[in-house]
């Protein structure tokens, strides 16, 4: 049942590409939620229209179908665009000189990694409930705090940094980890585009051994040791958190 017939560092390198689209996605993810929430709260009603927009159409799109339509479609487009550029161009170009040799401004192909694809469809689908997440943060915060901090002459990025922030994480924390870990699995779809993740070592292993038992649940095991560990840093972060709004 536990033996991987030399497949274990395939497997672990694998974990580690997982890994990195993981903390990438995050990163894209974190970004999008605090742009989305600060737009959902602006006084603009434009800007709350764009982020009602991207919350409400990617929470109703599943994971799945946004990767494909990101990957396939997206490589399409930008193809398509390239190619647009590239005609528009020499066109110009041959009416003032007809003899005007071709000149790509664009490459003729853009291949799209899976790790890039993945990387931006995941942080774009968390960044939606991000926004939701830190939104509701925010407005757990007092706002007494922020009008005294802006009385006492602090400037905006100040009073975002020195006040907001610390207090809105204490409410964001339990939602903003829930992400997380959801986030973590959603990973597994990248194996669907091609990316040599973790998931996709194993189908490979699997495929070539015929134990898939064995390849899926030496997969889970690692799954469930990078959400331990998430837990643990999540608890420390809250109680870290909770002593600084003390």
């Amino acid at each position: 049942m536990f033996d991987l017939k030399g497949y274990e560092a395939s497997l672990l390198e694998g974990a580690w590409v997982t890994l990195e689209v993981a903390l990438a996605s995050l990163l894209l993810a974190l970004l999008l939620g605090m742009l989305g929430a600060l737009a959902k709260l602006s006084p603009y009603k434009w800007a709350r229209g764009i982020a009602t927009t991207y919350t409400t159409v990617i929470r109703g799109i599943p994971d799945l179908v946004l990767m494909m339509l990101l990957f396939f479609g997206g490589q399409v487009l930008i193809n398509s665009l390239c190619s647009w550029v590239n005609e528009t161009y020499n066109s110009w170009l041959l009416e003032s000189n007809p003899n005007q040799e071709w000149v790509s401004l664009l490459p003729d192909y853009i291949d799209i990694s899976p790790f890039a694809a993945g990387v931006a469809t995941i942080g774009f689908i968390f960044g939606a409930y991000m926004t939701e997440t830190f939104r509701g943060a925010i407005l757990a915060v007092d706002k007494g705090e922020l009008e005294a901090a802006r009385a006492f002459g602090m400037r905006a990025t100040q009073v975002f940094v020195r006040i907001l922030f610390p207090q809105m994480m204490r409410h964001a924390l339990p939602g903003f980890g829930n992400n997380w870990l959801v986030l973590l699995k959603t990973t597994a779809l990248v194996s669907i585009i091609g990316l040599d993740d973790m998931v996709r070592k194993a189908s490979l292993a699997a495929g070539s051994t015929q134990q898939p038992f064995t390849f899926y649940m030496a997969v889970a095991l690692i799954f469930l040791i990078f959400t331990a560990v998430s837990t643990s840093a999540l608890k420390w972060a809250e109680r870290h958190y909770a002593i600084k709004t003390r």
